[in-house]
């Protein structure tokens, strides 16, 4: 018996691989690996002494631990959290998660290694910033190899065009099936601007959508806004994100700022074939967006000569071009009444604890009464509109 329920097809939107140390080393360029760090859990809940007993059984999880994660069946994504879930970073053990878990397909996004390269600071050079992209998308295609239901991400930074749109043709080639670029400005540019044109046109024709996912920018405040004369708060559950109250607070203004730049600058009206989704950083600010958008299109365009031209309002080309994964605890039913069904994924964030213990219930409960068709379209059509050759 798998988690999902076999009644239905549930695609997943988001999981996480849990880096060992040597990730980004054992597949980086000669020439670059001895600039590229390891990969670290120092602010993760994951202990250094988790990682260490790993890396001393040869980078693999014990036999006896192994058959002990096999053995809770249907409870696997309750209980097998972290870097020692089943498949956390051992292709073959993610095959048998995945079979326990019944999910038709699974994005697999990074969770610890993208830091370096996706920083904003001036002080990482392009070759070190690329060349640690390079790394992962090496490394997450051959993770990903030999599972289909595997949908391995790529990670491209933004900041240099000409590279960007290096690594894109060798994410092509490796057959990696989405690319997640951060959702900060490009350096000194907006995502829109025109050195991105051939960027976003080769996704619109290769047919592979970009993602935006949390880690992609800093995820917590400055300072300043934390100084409040108090005590510190916790991370927002210690898990494989570290978000505070503050942090999860404003969590949807850089995507939301990153959308509609890239609507607003008409990406999405010059490649009408594009398609991406917003994973991991909640869902309860789309409604408004769509009406924001839209009645800046209505009401600026007698200025703006690039809004002036749409033929479609920006609600409609998110509708039709975008996706947007709810958190657990959001009233994803409540959304869909103040906006339409769809714009939203189903994501099970398997294995960080963020996710929840048992996220198809709690989807189900916020769906309440609403019918099979809205059901049809969170768990599969809308994945399979952003993914259309994905359907099995």
């Amino acid at each position: 018996m798998t988690y999902a329920p076999a009644n239905r097809a549930f695609y997943d939107a988001d999981s996480h691989i849990m880096e060992l140390p040597d990730f980004l080393t054992k597949f980086a360029d000669p020439v670059v690996r001895d600039e590229i760090p390891e990969v670290s859990y120092s602010a993760s809940i994951v202990t250094d002494e988790e990682v260490a007993v790993i890396m001393a059984q040869g980078g693999r999880h014990s036999a006896e631990h192994i058959a002990e994660q096999i053995a809770l069946g249907d409870r696997l994504i309750e209980k097998s959290k972290e870097i020692q879930a089943l498949g956390a970073f051992d292709a073959a053990d993610r095959s048998r998660a995945v079979d326990m878990l019944g999910f038709k397909k699974q994005l697999v996004f990074a969770t610890h290694s993208v830091a370096m390269p996706f920083s904003p600071s001036s002080k990482i050079e392009p070759r070190r910033r690329y060349g640690g992209a390079r790394a992962h998308n090496r490394h997450m295609a051959a993770f990903c190899a030999d599972d289909a239901r595997l949908m391995g991400v790529a990670i491209i930074p933004l900041d240099e065009p000409s590279l960007a749109l290096e690594e894109l043709d060798f994410t092509l080639e490796a057959g990696l099936k989405a690319v997640w670029v951060p959702h900060r400005p490009c350096g000194d540019k907006s995502p829109g601007h025109v050195d991105f044109d051939p960027f976003w046109a080769k996704l619109a024709e290769s047919g592979t959508p970009f993602v935006l996912h949390v880690g992609g920018s800093p995820l917590q405040l400055a300072k300043a806004w934390a100084n409040n004369g108090r005590s510190a708060t916790r991370d927002w559950l210690g898990g494989g994100e570290n978000l505070r109250t503050k942090d999860v607070a404003v969590l949807h203004q850089g995507p939301e700022t990153f959308i509609s730049m890239m609507v607003l600058d008409g990406v999405f009206e010059r490649n009408p074939t594009l398609r991406g989704a917003s994973v991991e950083l909640g869902a309860g600010w789309v409604p408004a967006l769509l009406t924001r958008l839209d009645w800046v299109a209505k009401h600026w365009s007698r200025a703006d000569k690039n809004l002036a031209a749409f033929s479609r309002t920006p609600s409609q080309q998110l509708t039709q071009q975008m996706a947007f994964t709810p958190f657990v605890f959001e009233a994803v039913g409540d959304l869909i009444d103040q906006s339409n069904a769809e714009l939203y994924l189903f994501s099970s964030d398997y294995p960080h604890i963020e996710g929840g213990r048992d996220p198809i219930a709690r989807f189900e409960t916020a769906l309440g009464e609403r019918g099979g068709a809205v059901r049809d379209a969170f768990y599969m059509e809308n994945f399979l509109r952003i993914f259309p050759g994905e359907r099995v």
